[in-house]
């Protein structure tokens, strides 16, 4: 029997704290609430339910953090995906839920880095900026609307000029500064709060892929050598699982997204450009985003592939993008160049409900996941304690499905999504 694949080559691999490998699951194991996928969400539940007196083992087919929660741009932005689709479906009661909701993951991940010491060089602070004069006018009408409820202390709306006192580039014609938001270093978030879970009783496979669900009575999690009953059951693998694909099958479609990091450009340098280190993404449809790492390098991501094709030459298709923004780094090399899948429904909301008795999933965060998948984890709690009022939420919304998803759903996406891209090169 093969054991895990090792985390993808990333700035992240490299920079991760040191992690135990956790063995395989053999033989048969009772517990209340067996999760499945050791990423954000599987590993936020967990810890929620542990500290809430649950007995959980947690079952990850690689190795903690191996998809996108290891890989991603690292942002911890506010709010959730979709959530134009959300108000216009459910109302009033969706735009509670996401005023509600929009920093909770920022609280519960800052909560845990004090409580258990988790160093993943977390900081606050991010802007969201205009590639054009309509972008920089929703912008503007965001900060509006939320200085209009007195829900505006964070947040500092620049012009061209401004922008250039916290990014040193010409390229954006405004932004959105949000003291409230953050980013870090994804992995080291992940593997901290597994060790964080683990001392709460959490028992953690890696190496564990799960063949099926079956039922006996009470869910049953098989997996080649073990088998694990459980009073309740999280799905939370996200765009690498095919389980359940009678249920779950054609709502999601995995996109590729890929990151560069820089060399280390000494301390100087990275602070000329991002003065008061804060994390830049656009406000394109197909973004581009990019941070200061603590090592004082460039981290740059965009470039997402919807037809689920991987880019051979990751650092020849986005290093002249992160010149475009920043030509003072015309001379600049790259270190790191990954990629990887995410998750993403077609109308972009995530994916959060109940299966069958006792059987729940979450999945699809477009993006979005350092932040939602952490909420998730406390609405799956909270559902496992028959608190069903976010469950509902989500399963009152009407997601679609694609017929035979993985013959003709990824070129339907790309399409669509070059539509979108159109769009931002037309400023629309």
């Amino acid at each position: 029997m093969t054991g895990p694949t090792e985390h993808v080559r990333s700035w992240y691999a490299a920079t991760a704290h040191a992690a135990p490998r956790r063995a395989p699951l053999t033989g048969d194991l009772e517990t209340d609430v067996c999760v499945i996928g050791g990423g954000f969400s599987g590993v936020a539940a967990a810890l929620t339910l542990a500290e809430r007196g649950r007995t959980v083992v947690l079952l990850e087919a690689q190795r903690i953090g191996w998809g996108a929660s290891g890989r991603n741009g690292g942002q911890v932005l506010a709010g959730w995906s979709g959530e134009g689709e959300m108000v216009r479906q459910l109302g009033e009661r969706g735009a509670e839920f996401l005023r509600r909701t929009k920093y909770r993951g920022h609280e519960i991940i800052e909560d845990r880095i004090a409580k258990y010491a988790i160093d993943c060089d977390y900081v606050n602070g991010a802007v969201t900026v205009s590639a054009n004069l309509k972008q920089q006018e929703a912008l503007a009408a965001e900060y509006e609307s939320e200085a209009s409820r007195g829900d505006a202390g964070h947040l500092t709306l620049v012009d061209k000029a401004g922008l250039r006192a916290h990014v040193a580039t010409d390229v954006y014609m405004g932004g959105l500064i949000d003291r409230k938001a953050a980013h870090c270093h994804p992995l080291n978030l992940c593997l901290g709060e597994a060790r964080a879970a683990e001392a709460q009783g959490v028992r953690i496979f890696e190496g564990a892929a799960v063949t099926r669900i079956s039922d006996d009575g009470a869910p049953v999690v098989e997996t080649a050598a073990g088998r694990v009953r459980a009073r309740s059951v999280i799905l939370a693998g996200n765009a690498y699982h095919k389980l359940e694909g009678r249920s779950l099958g054609g709502l999601m479609l995995p996109a590729q997204t890929f990151m560069i990091a820089t060399e280390s450009l000494g301390a100087e340098q990275a602070r000329a450009i991002l003065p008061d280190n804060l994390g830049v993404c656009d406000a394109n449809w197909v973004l581009d985003y990019f941070r200061k790492t603590s090592d004082h390098r460039i981290l740059f991501g965009g470039r997402c592939t919807y037809s689920n094709r991987e880019i051979i030459d990751i650092e020849g298709s986005l290093l002249p993008r992160l010149k475009r923004i920043l030509p003072q780094l015309d001379d600049v090399k790259v270190e790191f160049a990954w990629g990887g899948a995410i998750g993403i429904p077609l109308n972009r909301v995530p994916l959060i409900g109940k299966l069958r008795e006792n059987v729940y999933y979450v999945q699809g965060y477009s993006g979005h996941g350092v932040n939602c998948s952490h909420i998730a984890g406390e609405i799956l709690g909270d559902a496992i304690e028959a608190k069903m009022d976010g469950v509902d939420l989500f399963e009152a919304i009407r997601h679609f499905r694609i017929p035979a998803a993985d013959i003709i759903g990824n070129p339907m996406l790309a399409l669509g999504m070059t539509w979108f891209r159109m769009r931002d090169a037309a400023g629309i």
